[in-house]
C-alpha cells in the first residue's frame, strides 16, 4: 500500500470567493454570447454539475451528492458506501424507488443506495417528501428518491479513465432498438460495464468496483415494459468506516436486482405503473484487515422479492391516487442472530381521492385527502393520514400548497438482532414501528427566466431508531429517540445561452429527546447541517470547452465524533471538458474532487477522502 500523494492547495475559502468572482463575470460575458453551446450530455441530474465522479464509476448515487434537497454523508467516495438523508433524516429514513417497487435492504440502511443499475438507464431523479411520500414509496418516513426507467435509443458510449493512487476505470454502454414489434410496441434491449480500482486517498482505502447489466424493453403507444437484471460486486477498505475505534475496516459486497416493470402514461398526469423485484445482497465485513483470519467476521446475506402498483385515474373533477405494495424479506447472518425474527412481511396500501376546482385567471384549487396503511406479520400496522390543499397555475406562482402527512417504517436487522450486551453494534429486539409527522407549506415559481421550489416544513419523529455513542463504551447503540426538526430549503435554477445556475440552500434545527438513553453523541440524527448551501454551475466557455462547478457550505452541528475538518466546511468539485471541433463524439475530460483538500468528516469519526484527480477519454456513436 503506497502512501496517498496530496497537493498544497489551501483549505481555507479565499480561492473558491475569487472563482465565483470570476464566475461572476464570466456569466454577464456570455449570458448574451452567440449560441455555439456543446452538444447535450446524458443528463442524469438537472441540478448537479459533475455528471460523473471522479474515483470510480457512475452509479445512481452519483446524481445526489451535490442535489440541493439531498445531503449526501459518504464513507471514502460515495459510490463506495454512502449514506443518504433528506431533510435532517438520517439514512434509513429515505427510499429509493425504481419505476413502481421500493427498493430495500433490510439488513442496514447504509446498503439502501445499493442499486446495482447504470445510470444510462435511469430517468433524472426526483426528490419527493411530504404528501407525495406517501404516495411514492415503502418504509420511508421522511423522503424518497425516485427512478423512472428510460426509454432506450441505439446508441453507444465507452469512456475510460486514470488518476491519482492508481485509479483506472472504464465503461461501457450499448442500446438497441430492433425493427421487432410485438403487441404494436418496439423492441429495444441495451446493456452496460463498469469497472474501477484504486489504491485510496489514504493508506488502506483501496477499491475494486464492477458492474453488469442487461435490459429488454418494449415501448410505444404511451407505454413501456422494462425486463432488468444487475449485477454488482464491491471491495472497499477505509479506517473507521463503521465504527470510531482506530481501525482498518474492509466491506465486501455482491448485489444482484432482477425487475420487472411497465407503465403506462394516459395523458392528463393519469397512470398506470406494476412491477416486480427481486434483491439478493450479500455483504461480508471486516472489523480489522491487519489481524487476518482469526478475528470473527461478520458475513450476512438479504433477500426481498416484492411487488407493487401504483396509479392515478380521473374523471372530470374527481381523481383517485393510489398504491399498493407487498415485501417479504429474509437474512442469513452470522452475527445478527440475537433478534425473535430473520423473515419478515411488509404491506402497504395507499387511496387519496383528489378534487379540483376552476378558479379565475387559469387557476385551480386542488384537494387530496386520504390515507396509508402500513403493516407487517412482526407486529402492528399503522394507519396515516394524507392531506394537501393546493392552487396551482399557469402562472408564475405555478403552486403554492399546505400539506401533512403521517408516514411509518419498520426498523432494520442490525438493529433489532445484534446483541444488546457484546459486540461493535448494540442492538434491541424490542425497538418499535417508527413514525414521522410531516406539516409543510410551499410554493413553486417561475418568473423572469428562474424557476425554483421552497418550503417550509416541522416534522416530529417518534421512536426513530439512531445510533449512538457512549464514553468508555466500545460500540455503537441502537437508541430509540424523539425528535422535533423545523427546516426551510429553497432551490432555484437559471440556463442562458452559455451558462447554467442552481442555488441551493436548508436551514435546519433539531430537539432530540432520548429518554432515559444514555448517550454521549449520534452518529446519524444529530449529524446533520444546521445550514447548507449549494451552488452547481456549468458555462460552456467555448464551442469545444466546458466547464462545471459543484460547490457546498456547510454549518455543520457540534459532534464531539467529529476530530479533524471542523464545523464549517467548504467542498467543491471541479471538472472541465473539451471536445474537439472536428471529432464531436470524442470528449477529453478533467476532474477534481474535494478541490480545496477539506478534512471535514461527513459522518463523525470517518476521515474524508483527499483531493483526487482523474482525466478521462469518451466516445458515443
Amino acid at each position: 500500500m503506497r502512501p496517498s500523494s496530496t497537493f498544497s492547495i489551501t483549505t481555507r475559502p479565499a480561492p473558491v470567493l475569487v472563482g465565483f468572482g470570476w464566475l461572476a463575470l464570466a456569466t454577464c460575458l456570455l449570458a448574451d454570447a452567440p449560441d455555439r453551446s456543446l452538444p447535450l450530455l446524458t443528463v442524469y441530474s438537472q441540478r448537479v454539475a459533475n455528471q460523473a465522479p471522479v474515483a470510480t464509476f457512475a452509479m445512481p448515487v452519483s446524481a445526489l451528492r451535490f442535489e440541493p434537497r439531498v445531503d449526501v454523508q459518504a464513507r471514502n467516495f460515495a459510490e463506495g458506501q454512502a449514506d443518504i438523508a433528506i431533510r435532517g433524516g438520517i439514512f434509513e429514513n429515505t427510499g429509493f424507488t425504481l419505476g413502481a417497487v421500493t427498493l430495500f435492504d433490510p439488513q442496514t440502511g447504509h446498503y439502501f443506495a445499493e442499486i446495482p443499475v447504470a445510470p444510462a438507464m435511469l430517468g433524472a431523479p426526483q426528490i419527493v417528501t411530504g404528501a407525495d411520500l406517501g404516495l411514492s414509496a415503502t418504509n420511508a418516513t421522511v423522503g424518497s428518491v425516485l427512478h423512472g426507467w428510460r426509454p432506450i435509443r441505439t446508441a453507444g458510449a465507452v469512456a475510460v479513465g486514470a488518476g491519482q493512487d492508481g485509479l483506472t476505470q472504464g465503461e461501457f454502454y450499448q442500446g438497441y432498438v430492433s425493427d421487432v414489434k410485438l403487441g404494436g410496441r418496439q423492441l429495444a434491449a441495451d446493456v452496460a460495464w463498469a469497472h474501477s480500482d484504486s489504491d485510496g486517498s489514504v493508506p488502506y482505502g483501496d477499491h475494486v468496483l464492477n458492474r453488469v447489466n442487461a435490459r429488454l424493453q418494449l415501448a410505444g403507444a404511451g407505454a413501456q415494459t422494462d425486463l432488468f437484471a444487475g449485477y454488482q460486486a464491491k471491495f472497499f477498505g477505509w479506517p473507521n468506516l463503521y465504527t470510531p475505534f482506530n481501525s482498518n475496516e474492509t466491506d465486501d459486497l455482491e448485489t444482484i436486482l432482477i425487475a420487472l416493470n411497465h407503465r403506462r402514461d394516459f395523458g392528463g398526469g393519469d397512470f398506470f405503473e406494476a412491477g416486480a423485484a427481486y434483491r439478493r445482497n450479500k455483504d461480508e465485513y471486516v472489523y480489522n484487515r491487519l489481524i487476518g483470519p482469526v478475528q470473527p467476521y461478520f458475513r450476512h446475506t438479504t433477500w426481498v422479492q416484492s411487488a407493487a402498483l401504483s396509479g392515478r385515474q380521473s374523471l372530470d373533477a374527481f381523481a383517485l391516487n393510489y398504491r399498493a405494495e407487498a415485501w417479504h424479506d429474509e437474512l442469513k447472518s452470522t452475527s445478527l442472530i440475537f433478534g425473535r425474527f430473520n423473515t419478515r412481511q411488509l404491506y402497504k396500501l395507499a387511496l387519496v381521492p383528489e378534487w379540483s376546482r376552476a378558479l379565475g385567471g387559469g387557476a385551480k384549487l386542488v384537494a387530496r385527502a386520504g390515507a396509508s396503511y402500513d403493516d407487517t406479520n412482526r407486529g402492528s400496522g399503522e394507519l396515516s393520514p394524507i392531506l394537501e390543499l393546493a392552487r396551482e397555475s399557469s402562472g408564475p406562482w405555478q403552486k403554492l400548497y399546505l400539506s401533512y402527512a403521517k408516514t411509518s417504517q419498520v426498523p432494520t436487522y442490525t438493529a433489532l438482532n445484534s446483541s444488546a450486551a457484546a459486540g461493535l453494534f448494540r442492538g434491541n429486539p424490542d425497538l418499535g414501528r417508527e413514525t414521522s409527522h410531516n406539516l409543510e407549506a410551499g410554493a413553486q415559481l417561475a418568473a423572469a427566466g428562474w424557476r425554483g421550489q421552497a418550503a417550509v416544513f416541522y416534522r416530529r419523529d417518534d421512536d426513530l431508531v439512531d445510533w449512538t455513542f457512549r464514553r468508555g463504551v466500545t460500540a455503537r447503540t441502537a437508541s430509540a429517540v424523539d425528535i422535533a426538526t423545523t427546516g426551510f430549503e429553497v432551490v432555484a435554477q437559471r440556463s442562458w445561452q452559455r451558462f447554467d445556475v442552481v442555488l441551493g440552500y436548508t436551514w435546519l434545527t433539531k430537539d432530540a429527546d432520548y429518554g432515559g438513553a444514555l448517550v454521549d453523541a449520534s452518529f446519524y440524527a444529530l449529524n446533520y447541517a444546521r445550514q447548507r448551501l449549494t451552488a452547481a454551475v456549468t458555462a460552456r466557455l467555448t464551442r469545444e470547452i466546458e466547464l462545471r462547478l459543484d460547490n457546498e457550505v456547510r454549518v455543520q452541528a457540534a459532534n464531539l465524533l467529529r476530530t479533524r475538518g471542523g464545523d464549517h466546511p467548504l467542498i467543491s468539485s471541479l471538472g472541465v471538458t473539451y471536445r474537439p471541433a472536428a471529432l464531436r463524439r470524442l470528449s477529453l475530460s478533467v476532474q477534481v474532487d474535494n478541490l480545496w483538500d477539506s478534512t471535514f468528516q461527513e459522518v463523525p469519526a470517518v476521515p474524508a477522502a483527499r483531493r483526487q484527480t482523474s482525466f478521462s477519454a469518451g466516445y458515443t456513436w
